[in-house]
């Protein structure tokens, strides 16, 4: 069996701290959310390759990780865009990387930057037993949230109808961006796309699909977070440390309050402080600042400064001075 992480995106909701990183890379905890995915997929000997997919733009970055990273699965495949608007779309993407990487198998899709709370290797058991393409469902408990993704309906665990993005959500259990195809199935890629359809979003290849042949659902409950704002990167944070707070070895903490769910990291400064659920990145500095909800970056310098849900670049330096 084959897996594809998508890891393409350009997470322009989260500039200017993914301008120049790859979200996928954003610590959760002690480690990221990629990291957990390669690492089940890693340990599930069902996969004998991993393709980790992502842009021109990143593709040094992933090199890089790869190289020093102890994965033995992990094969590079790269996108032909350097930009947003270049994109060819997930499902176009996809098609191009099954013919670019001579994929004939069982095939398993996660995007890297989904935070999910079931092991990946329950969600192929199940694939397994229904052996027909297979979606993973959340309940969003919100009709206007779920607006934003493709809403599954079910008979039993097996998909009735599916709408992508409906204005009116009769329900709010939603498909997220896990997904498995029988061998047979992959080639359909390449059909929905010769027949001019949306190659955007896979739920819309997964709706198509749905019409034509049979599709279960994988429904889970506890958490999921699709890092893809400060808020759902946040949350993602919180749901991890659960209250909790770390703090670096290699930070400078004095007589300042750190709150929960903050993750302070090597090289901060943090002093006549006080920072609650956020995120402080390596070799930031922050004086006689209160900081919430927020991301600060590496090297940026903050005095005199109270921040609320601020998304803050590396190398900046704001200090209200007094």
């Amino acid at each position: 069996m084959k897996a594809v992480v998508l890891a393409g995106g350009y997470a322009t909701r989260l500039w200017p701290v993914t301008r120049h990183r790859p979200k996928m890379f954003l610590p959760v905890g002690d480690t990221t959310v990629i990291d957990r995915i390669f690492e089940e997929l890693e340990s599930d000997d069902r996969f004998d390759e991993v393709f980790v997919s992502t842009n021109e733009r990143f593709a040094e970055d992933f090199e890089s990780y790869i190289a020093d990273s102890d994965f033995e699965k992990l094969t590079l495949t790269v996108e032909d865009t350097t930009e947003e608007d270049e994109k060819f779309g997930v499902v176009g993407a996809l098609a191009q990387l099954v013919d670019r990487e001579n994929v004939d198998d069982d095939l398993l899709v996660v995007a890297g930057d989904n935070l999910i709370s079931f092991d990946i290797s329950e969600f192929v058991d199940f694939f397994e037993a229904k052996d027909s393409p297979t979606l993973a469902a959340y309940d969003v408990g919100s009709h206007e949230r779920a607006k934003s993704y493709g809403l599954v309906e079910l008979d039993g665990d097996e998909v009735v109808d599916f709408q992508e993005k409906p204005e009116n959500p009769k329900s709010t259990l939603v498909s997220i961006a896990c997904y498995a195809f029988p061998r047979e199935t992959v080639p359909d890629l390449h059909t929905y796309l010769e027949e001019g359809q949306n190659p955007d979003e896979p739920g819309w290849f997964l709706q198509w699909l749905q019409a034509r042949q049979s599709v279960h659902a994988f429904t889970f409950d506890d958490a999921w977070f699709d890092i893809g704002t400060p808020e759902s990167y946040l949350e993602a944070v919180a749901w991890t440390l659960d209250g909790e707070s770390v703090v670096s070895d290699d930070a400078v903490v004095e007589n300042t309050t750190i709150g929960e769910n903050v993750h302070v990291m090597a090289g901060a400064e943090l002093v006549n402080s006080s920072v609650d659920n956020s995120i402080i990145f390596p070799d930031a500095t922050l004086r006689d600042c209160d900081v919430r909800d927020s991301i600060i970056d590496e090297k940026t310098r903050l005095e005199n400064i109270d921040f609320s849900g601020a998304l803050i670049g590396a190398h900046t330096t704001i200090s209200n001075g007094r």
